[in-house]
């Protein structure tokens, strides 16, 4: 089986369940060495084995993005115990429906909080480690076509994704100098144990007759352009958005 990301240090944010743990096992079979991070690790196990039962590597990490010291605490146990990091997923987030007029400052900072600052916080810590390390590397940004659009009951996620969009963009201009690479992926909607039973309802199918491929995206269709910002072949990219959505954007008026 081709390697192309063979011995290189992945810390992949949000990794206990849906996108995050997908992502980490995508990343453990090109060859990475990954870094799975989340709240509580006792809900990484499971991920630990799978990724053992291919002969990967992973290493389970204790992170709340919310909290400044354990982001510095989670990026130096990964490299005393991996190394330098070369590659960087800002996956973990949250989403909370809730009608605009009746989001108080508790929502807003949960939201906001956890996907913006939050992955603000992870880019930083880790671009600080790489410049350090003086090697370079590659951070993706895990945005949404919410942050080019918006929808009803979902402003808060919109707005933090939206500043995703603008964070990836204006750290690959300052950070292009230390040969590090800032991008982003804006997913539409992908399915994942979150989400399915939603999608089983009336209106869940009605929304995924809007999409112009007529099906909800799965998660190995992101594999191809994240296992792309990860590698060689993105090597003269930075600042790039890259929508997968099955052209759910194009039908949006």
């Amino acid at each position: 089986m081709t390697q192309p990301l063979k011995d290189r240090v992945a810390l992949i944010t949000g990794a206990s369940s849906g996108l995050g743990r997908h992502f980490s096992v995508t990343l453990a079979k090109a060859g990475a060495k990954v870094a799975v991070a989340a709240r509580r690790t006792d809900r990484l196990e499971d991920l630990v084995a799978e990724i053992a039962g291919f002969d990967g590597h992973a290493l389970p990490v204790p992170l709340d993005v919310t909290d400044p010291a354990s982001v510095a605490e989670a990026v130096r146990v990964v490299e005393v115990e991996l190394g330098a990091i070369a590659i960087l997923v800002n996956n973990a987030g949250l989403v909370q429906a809730k009608p605009a007029l009746e989001i108080d400052e508790a929502d807003w900072e949960l939201v906001v909080g956890t996907n913006l600052t939050g992955a603000w916080r992870v880019a930083r810590e880790v671009a600080r480690h790489m410049t350090r390390m003086g090697h370079g590397g590659s951070i993706i940004n895990m945005a949404s076509i919410l942050g080019e659009g918006v929808t009803n009951q979902l402003s808060t996620y919109a707005i933090s994704k939206a500043g995703v969009v603008q964070m990836t963009r204006a750290l690959a201009l300052e950070l292009a100098r230390y040969n590090i690479r800032v991008n982003a992926m804006a997913p539409g909607y992908i399915a994942t144990e979150l989400n399915r039973d939603y999608f089983e309802t009336d209106a869940g199918k009605a929304l995924i007759r809007k999409i112009p491929q007529r099906r909800l995206g799965q998660p190995e269709d992101l594999d191809g352009t994240l296992l792309l910002l990860a590698g060689d072949g993105s090597a003269f990219m930075t600042g790039s958005v890259i929508t997968v959505d099955g052209g759910h954007t194009l039908a949006i008026a």
